[in-house]
């Protein structure tokens, strides 16, 4: 992958399983490329919502309306950030609320907790641009 991007990485235990890699940190991390502010965390549970963001329970549906998202992430990241990139449900998400865009790239080899090829993301960054795309992999085998 470090042939096309960069790679940034955080995982739940990140200190026992990639101690010596320095692209790999713990729990969450806070980037800034493109002129965005990027939110990357592996389990994301944002206050004010009772569950995790998922196809089922999208922020659209789940956080309260009168409440403001990017105040909520802020606690969360202790920075204001305009894209959350979260994992641990590998259940694939692409969603933009209140202006932050919010993505969950799945899993590629167990999306949904099921063992099947999965999917990957996109995320395409520009002045004043974002977006995201999954890309489900079985449709290139």
């Amino acid at each position: 992958m470090e042939a096309i991007a960069p790679v940034y990485a955080v995982e739940m235990e990140g200190d026992f399983h990639f101690k010596q890699d320095p692209r790999v940190v713990d729990k969450k991390r806070v980037l800034h490329l493109e002129g965005h502010t990027i939110g990357l965390i592996h389990d994301l549970m944002v206050p004010g919502m009772a569950q995790e963001v998922t196809e089922f329970s999208p922020l659209s549906k789940h956080f309260p309306p009168d409440a403001d998202l990017s105040k909520a992430l802020e606690t969360v990241f202790d920075a204001s950030v305009d894209i959350v990139i979260f994992g641990h449900t590998h259940y694939a998400v692409v969603e933009e609320y209140q202006g932050i865009l919010m993505l969950n790239p799945g899993s590629p080899k167990l999306p949904k907790q099921m063992r099947r090829l999965g999917q990957v993301a996109i995320l395409e960054l520009g002045s004043g641009q974002k977006s995201a795309e999954i890309i489900e992999l079985s449709t290139f085998s």
